[in-house]
């Protein structure tokens, strides 16, 4: 892969919490306009490895390279560089809940430019709109938003200043189905009308099956397997298998279709 093409690098990361290793040498490359699902056992340290890749959580060994600097041994200045390249939606969003969803896509962009307010509301309500939520919604607190509401907020907020990136930390979880498949054609919105690199973490059979472009496996703390979907699901190991089988007992099957 050509190293403009690449956008992250993960090399020989390896993670211990006293005697327990969660990570032992994982090492993988994402390239510029992808949508990579990263899936594991409960145990097999995603959220932990997402964390490491955003500058959150030192890793015991290795190196990250994210939008080509090294992440863990970059500067103060490096780091805030990077981190307005990128965008994270956290779990449950992480919003702020003293604010309105509008303020809520308004503080990074606060925190990083100095616009004028006729310039600012426009850019937020834009990112509200990219988010694919209704105007109104930016009046709205977290707590009067449903939960697809909320974490397509955290999608505004994270796309505030025009990111090359955004990792999605388990976005379907707590979503009815429906809800959870409209997310799913978000997300390929992001990459494919946006231009934005999408890293997600998540154990949804749907979202694997219809919109990724590639899936990433970690068991015993390495990659497993890396490929697409079709390929992963030939991939002769007990776990991959079972977690697979779920969806053939159901009369499913791969549909890359990207949600379309």
């Amino acid at each position: 892969m050509a190293a403009a093409d690449s956008i992250l690098e993960v090399e020989g990361v390896v993670t211990r919490f006293g005697d327990q290793t969660v990570h032992d040498g994982v090492s993988f490359t994402l390239k510029r306009g992808e949508l990579v699902a990263l899936i594991g056992g409960s145990g097999t340290g995603k959220s932990v490895l997402l964390r490491e890749i955003v500058g959150l959580q030192r890793p015991t060994a290795g190196a990250i390279r994210l939008l080509g600097t090294d992440i863990w041994s970059a500067s103060a200045a490096e780091l805030a560089a990077v981190r307005r390249r990128f965008g994270m939606m956290f779990q449950d969003g992480a919003l702020f809940s003293s604010l309105d969803v509008a303020h809520n896509v308004a503080t990074p962009i606060i925190e990083q430019m100095d616009l004028e307010p006729d310039v600012l509301w426009p850019l937020v309500h834009l990112r509200i709109a990219l988010a694919q939520l209704p105007p109104e919604a930016g009046a709205k607190m977290p707590s009067e938003l449903s939960g697809g509401m909320r974490k397509r907020a955290a999608i505004a907020r994270a796309l505030a200043l025009e990111p090359e990136i955004i990792f999605l930390d388990e976005p379907g979880s707590g979503l009815d189905p429906i809800t959870a498949r409209a997310f799913d054609k978000l997300m390929r919105f992001l990459v494919d009308d946006l231009g934005i690199t999408v890293f997600v973490v998540t154990h949804d059979l749907d979202t694997l099956l219809t919109v990724t472009d590639r899936v990433i496996v970690l068991a015993k703390g390495k990659v497993l397997a890396d490929g697409a979907v079709e390929e992963i699901m030939g991939v002769s190991d007990p776990w991959v298998q079972q977690y697979f089988s779920i969806r053939t007992m159901v009369g499913g099957g791969a549909n890359n279709s990207h949600g379309t």
